[in-house]
């Protein structure tokens, strides 16, 4: 009889042993029993050793899993990042076809202008990829039930949560790059050979019935067919208060001969009407047979001589506002639009932390069901949101000149407190 109960024994350790090994890899049951026999006789330096070899296992395991997570999440932003990239990159050949494309410009041109065009695309892109791209893949993961697992393996959402923010970060300071270097020059460029453009060919800046108001002057354009424009009429503040008006039935538009003038307009059948603000009673008409009017550039293509806060860096927009305010020579709507631009550099990059921020809880909780669906149709809908507020944060710092600090952070801030209020919410439960 107690042959068969040691028997009995023998038989039930040895398959809690081939248990133990079909569950762990040999170095863990390795690490395990001399973690285990250490403390039987009790050597505290073994138990020391094994202990750190098995808490090093551990972490290793962690960091396969951050990696898995990590290499998913980079996939599907990379996905959302190229259905962005396109929205925005047609949305600027549309805009260039209205002015450019229609006009005859060189292909080459084109081409350099749209290259231009790149880094201000990638660096909008960057944000809302990462919104949507995180909210579909981390609602995959809990459609598929992986998160469960992971929970029931006795693994905390820090797993999930560590490659979310690694990722975020990551892309934050690539988006940053891009609109602190790339895009200040890419907009230098693109500035410099649209004005190649247009003294080159001078009706690019004309359009058929429509409107063009310049920097003095407001011009009504009639039927515009090549360099020949129909029904012309200029409105534009003289010297001495005096306002004039030119009309003209037919006006060829020519190249600039000389330097500083953007076009020429030779007028057929000119009639000149001035007036005297101070006394409208006073007024002089000219009619002439042929006229000939220069544009210059500075009319047209708004140039004070320097750079525009886009065309900064954003250390050069620190120290210009620094000057400013040194200074005191500068207006408040002047100070705020510098202001505006120096932070909307950091904001609109930086905002793919708050969107990761924000994705991660919002995808756990909402993504039971169908999450990559789910997580595709709330990424666009929260990226019109944020993209109507930075634009509305904007109108309101230049028109109403509000602090530009939090027209730019105010909606990251906003995105980055529900987000932290989701995922407090997730850990009670």
């Amino acid at each position: 009889m107690f042959f068969f109960d040691s028997r009995k024994k023998i038989s039930f350790y040895f398959s809690k042993i081939f248990s133990v090994l079909k569950k762990f890899s040999p170095v863990r049951v390795f690490y395990l029993l001399g973690f285990v026999l250490s403390g039987r006789f009790h050597n505290l330096k073994l138990r020391k050793f094994f202990g750190l070899r098995l808490a090093r296992l551990k972490d290793i395991k962690s960091n396969v899993l951050v990696k898995y997570i990590a290499k998913e999440l980079f996939l599907y932003f990379l996905v959302c990042f190229a259905f962005f990239f396109v929205v925005f990159f047609v949305n600027q050949i549309l805009l260039l076809a209205e002015t450019i494309l229609k006009k005859r410009v060189p292909v080459l041109s084109v081409i350099k202008l749209i290259g231009y065009c790149l880094p201000a695309i990638i660096a909008q892109s960057a944000p809302f990829a990462t919104l949507v791209g995180f909210l579909m893949c981390l609602g995959r993961l809990v459609s598929d039930n992986e998160v469960i697992i992971l929970r029931a393996s006795g693994q905390r959402y820090s797993v999930i949560l560590k490659p979310v923010i690694i990722m975020g970060m990551l892309i934050s300071v690539f988006s940053f790059v891009m609109n602190d270097y790339f895009l200040p020059l890419g907009t230098l460029n693109y500035n410099r050979m649209f004005k190649q453009i247009i003294v080159s060919n001078p009706a690019v800046e004309l359009e058929s019935q429509s409107v063009k108001r310049m920097n003095d002057a407001t011009l009504v354009i009639g039927d515009v067919s090549k360099y020949n424009v129909s029904d012309l009429v200029l409105f534009d503040a003289a010297d001495g208060g005096k306002q004039r008006l030119i009309v003209s039935k037919n006006t060829d538009v020519k190249k600039a001969v000389s330097p500083g003038v953007l076009m020429q307009l030779n007028m057929d059948d000119a009639f000149v009407l001035m007036l005297d603000k101070k006394n409208r009673k006073n007024f002089d008409i000219l009619t002439s047979d042929g006229m000939t009017l220069n544009v210059f550039e500075d009319s047209i293509i708004s140039s004070s001589g320097g750079t525009s806060p886009r065309e900064m860096t954003s250390w050069d927009l620190y120290k210009k506002i620094k000057n400013m305010k040194k200074l005191n020579n500068s207006t408040k709507k002047q100070l705020n639009s510098y202001n505006l631009e120096y932070n909307k550099k950091f904001s609109i990059p930086f905002g793919s932390i708050f969107f990761a921020l924000l994705a991660f809880p919002l995808a756990l909780v909402f993504g039971r069901k169908d999450g990559q669906t789910l997580g595709l149709i709330f990424g666009i809908i929260i990226s019109v949101l944020y993209w109507a507020a930075t634009i509305l944060g904007q109108m309101f710092g230049l028109r109403s000149g509000w602090n530009g600090f939090w027209m730019m952070w105010g909606p990251n801030f906003f995105i980055g407190l529900i987000g932290i209020l989701l995922y407090l919410r997730l850990r009670k439960k």
